[in-house]
């Protein structure tokens, strides 16, 4: 009897232990948001070739297609220029970017259109798909060598190459190496991502030589754009 006590005992323990951690991984979650919606994130929409494979291709006149970046960064200069960004799942995007890498015959070729400030359109339509399944209809863009769409109007745009299959980040396990090599499929509540890691191979188009253009950010759930600190003045000490 004592045995069996002993083990609820350590089974109720075990029970509030997840239960704290669960509760602890909540709370970072949310303060997070908070903090995050208080500091301005640059917004980029990353174009590429649609995948003819996915069903929804069929529907679209356009065999391009593009998705609007809430994370993006450039992540090293030195020795390759690199960047990263994220991308939900399951998204048109993202299988036609991990289609293109797995797919000798079909580069994973991709274009990161720097948004500026009078793009915001641009990214409400490029985030909307259900609003807007033909936004490159109305968006005057020009072509790469490759075939890909540069946005008209972008502080600036740079063609990339995947580097790597993407990353599932709902996966830490596969993360840090101790997966099997397989991507898991996400089955949880709440919304999941894959990153996408990239090396830049020329920029299409450099910021304006008549002046710089200021960069379209997302701040507090919505669109802003910078402005000049004035400058302290230097105060003198009283004598």
């Amino acid at each position: 009897m004592l045995s069996l006590r002993c083990q609820g005992v350590r089974r109720v323990w075990r029970l509030r232990r997840h239960a704290r951690a669960i509760s602890t991984a909540a709370d970072v979650r949310d303060d997070l948001r908070l903090l995050l919606r208080d500091t301005a994130q640059p917004v980029a929409v990353v174009t590429a070739l649609m995948d003819p494979t996915i069903p929804q291709a069929t529907t679209s006149s356009s065999r391009f297609h593009g998705a609007t970046l809430s994370s993006f960064s450039s992540i090293s200069m030195d020795p390759h220029p690199l960047v990263a960004f994220s991308l939900r799942i399951p998204s048109r995007m993202a299988t036609s970017l991990t289609s293109a890498h797995s797919s000798s015959s079909c580069p994973s070729h991709l274009v990161i259109n720097i948004l500026s400030e009078h793009q915001a359109d641009a990214a409400v339509r490029f985030s909307r798909p259900d609003l807007y399944p033909e936004p490159f209809s109305s968006i005057p863009h020009s072509l790469t060598e490759e075939g890909l769409p540069v946005l008209e109007g972008s502080v600036g745009a740079m063609s990339c190459r995947l580097v790597a299959a993407s990353w599932p980040l709902h996966d830490l396990e596969s993360l840090t190496g101790g997966g099997k090599g397989e991507k898991s499929v996400w089955e949880g509540d709440g919304v999941a991502s894959e990153l996408f890691i990239a090396q830049v191979l020329r920029l299409e188009r450099m910021p304006s030589p008549r002046g710089p253009v200021r960069p379209l950010l997302y701040y507090r759930r919505g669109y802003v754009t910078t402005c000049e600190i004035e400058a302290v003045r230097d105060s003198k000490p009283s004598s």
